[in-house]
């Protein structure tokens, strides 16, 4: 299931992060960071992933 978190964190940063962790802070932070840049929202994505 990972795998396909990460994958979805590549390719939709937001929608990874909400698989992972729902409705919460980290999945708000993600949509800021992607529409700050992309490349910030795929780190904290793949963090959030892989840090839980």
């Amino acid at each position: 299931m990972d795998l396909i978190r990460i994958i979805f964190a590549i390719l939709l940063p937001p929608v990874g992060v909400f698989l992972q962790v729902g409705f919460s802070g980290a999945f708000w932070l993600n949509i800021l960071l992607t529409l700050l840049g992309y490349i910030p929202g795929i780190v904290h994505a793949v963090w959030i992933i892989a840090k839980r």
